[in-house]
This record gives C-alpha cells, structure tokens and sequence, in this order.
C-alpha cells in the first residue's frame, strides 16, 4: 500500500519538533552548566578568566626554580587592580588598631629556630622593633653578598619605610611595603579576601600573553621607555632615575597588562599565598596538567634548611638585569613570613561563589 504524500509531510514535521525540542533541551543544560563569568565584582579589582597556561619558563634567563616549564590550569577569580596602597593599609590599622610584625619586638626564640645550631644568640638590645632596609653602596660590590645593601634598622615599619626619620608624606598611593605574610593575612582577612596562590598569580601576571618573557611581550625592557619600575643603571650603588623614581612609585604609574592589573612586574615584591618550595617544578614533571595547585604542606629548601618561607613574585624597583631580572612573570622565590623588607607588599585575590584555595 502506497504511503500518501501528506503521511510523509506529517513524519517530517515531527521529526523536526522531537529534534527542536532536543536541542532546546540539550542548549538549556549546556547553559546551565556554563562557566559563569560575575559582570559586576568587589570594587578595585578586576575578573581573571582563569585557564589554561605554561607556568614557569625554561628560558635562559630563568633561575633553577623556574625550571622546569609545565602546564598548569586554575579557575577564574578576582584580583585586586593594583597592589594594596598606603592609604588602604592606613584604613585597615584604622578600622582594627593592627600592630604589624615590624612594629613589634622579635621574638628570640623564633630567630634561634630559624638560625642553624649553635649560632650566638643576639644581645637582648638588639631585639627591638625594626625591620630591614635597603641602603645603596657606595661603589661595586660582591652582589652575592646582599648584607652590604641590607640593613636592619630599628624602627623601620610601615609607617617608616626607610627608618624613623621617614615617613608616608605624599606615598599614600605607593603599594605599603615593609609588611610580613602575617600582616598581608590580616588584612585580607579583615578585607574579606585572600592572597593569590602561586598559579593565580602568574596566570593573572602574563595578562593572556602565552609563554612570553614579560607581563607585556618579548620586548626587551626600555631604558628610555620604561615599562616598569626596576632599577636603571649599576646595580646597587648608582641609579640613573630614567623612570623618575629612586625607590617605589605610585600605583598605576605604569601601563597595565592584558587584564589590566598594574605592577605585575616591578615596584614591590607580592607575597602569595604557597609555601616556598625550590624543586617544586621539578617534582610536577611529567605529571600533565596540575589543577588549581595551591603549593606543598611546607616549606622546601636545601639552601634554607631551617627557615620557613613563604612565595613572593613579580619583582621590585630593585631588580636589575646585571643582578636578577626577576621581574619577569614566571620568576620567584622564598621569604620569611615574619620579615618585612623595603621593597615587599602584596595584593589581594577573592574566589568567586565563595570558593575557598
């Protein structure tokens, strides 16, 4: 029996509404599941779209805890536009009457614990307040020695980043330095926020530039250009000042990268949130992709067997490419949580949907 023309009409108008209402079906769970990208955030700081990236560089210019490159992918999260300023630490000692590390005397017994055995315990007069200070020597010097340009000094703080015969005068909108991990916990904590890991931080640093050397591209650091703050001339003891500053800038005085945060290299080191581990890319390797790392249990690190150290990235005004050049994107290093030096400050993170790292 011979199939009538409007009996395939029919056959093929269904079809069409099951294979209509499928897709509607399927668009809706796809939709649903999407990654939600948030439109409006915290104020001051900006969406890092998180993904996937090569962490680390096996560039000639990187140092062995670089080494070596992999990849790595980390969820999308805020990040505060500039690092944390004067004025809104000022805010938060305000708000809470927070006394830093700096501002306290230190403790003989974690120095001792942090010394190797049978080192001579200092004199009870040196263990008042203060922090260390960076001093420019008077001519070249052994750069493997970094004790002839950094000094502890007694009531350097926050407040007296070059000793107590400085002060913040006009620095309100300079990133706050001489602050400790410690310090940088407590203030994201009363900010509601967090430090960045290691990889957020990178991640957020290279601004979507894949595998480049510098937060903006290949191109080489310009003495009569600047990109960043970094120390101009032979390092450490003469400063040309081609970019206009001897010491920390102003926020924002500088292009911003890719996702538009500024400083991502240059003026103040930023501390993260991982414990320091030297080989720690070493032990990733061949592992394929990590996801989300948030760094080891503890500290690691041969050379400092008995200090803890906590990750810092991005470089200061003084790096210098005759010295370190570390103000490239996949650079790091280690450093006492509780010591605050002249040219380390931090900036915050936030998960989104109350994700916790």
């Amino acid at each position: 029996m011979k199939m009538s023309e409007s009996y395939f009409m029919r056959l093929l108008v269904l079809g069409l509404i099951c294979l209509g209402a499928f897709t509607v079906t399927y668009g809706l769970v796809v939709w649903a599941k999407r990654p939600r990208i948030p439109i409006d955030g915290p104020l001051g700081m900006v969406w890092i779209p998180g993904g996937e990236f090569t962490m680390g560089s096996n560039s000639d210019k990187a140092w062995p805890d670089e080494k070596p490159a992999h990849r790595v992918r980390v969820d999308g999260c805020w990040m505060d536009q500039t690092e944390v300023t004067n004025a809104q630490f000022q805010a938060f000692v305000d708000a809470t009457g927070y006394v830093t590390t700096a501002e306290k005397p230190p403790s003989l017994e974690e120095i001792m614990k942090q010394s190797p055995p049978d080192t001579p315990a200092p004199p009870k007069e040196k263990l008042v307040p203060g922090s260390l200070v960076f001093l420019p020597t008077k001519g070249p010097v052994d750069t493997r020695d970094y004790s002839q340009w950094w000094h502890w000094t007694p009531g350097a703080s926050w407040r007296h980043p070059e000793g107590p015969a400085s002060n913040l005068q006009g620095r309100e909108q300079h990133p706050v330095v001489q602050v400790s991990w410690d310090d940088a916990i407590a203030y994201t904590s009363w900010a509601g926020k967090r430090l960045p890991t290691e990889a957020e931080w990178e991640f957020a640093a290279r601004g979507g530039l894949e595998g480049k050397a510098y937060v903006w591209g290949d191109e080489p650091f310009s003495e009569e250009k600047p990109q960043c703050n970094i120390w101009q001339g032979e390092f450490p003891y003469h400063n040309t000042l081609k970019d206009g500053f001897e010491r920390t800038a102003p926020v924002k005085s500088f292009p911003p990268n890719g996702y538009g945060l500024y400083d991502m290299a240059g003026n103040a080191w930023e501390w993260c949130a991982d414990w320091y581990d030297r080989e720690l890319y070493r032990r990733r390797e061949g592992k394929g992709t990590v996801v989300n790392p948030t760094g080891p249990d503890h500290t690691i690190d041969a050379t400092q067997p008995f200090m803890p150290q906590r990750v810092q990235r991005g470089g200061s005004f003084l790096c210098n490419d005759s010295y370190c050049s570390r103000y490239r994107p996949s650079a790091r290093h280690g450093c006492s949580p509780d010591t605050g030096m002249s040219h380390v400050g931090f900036r915050c993170a936030k998960s989104f949907d109350g994700q916790k790292r």
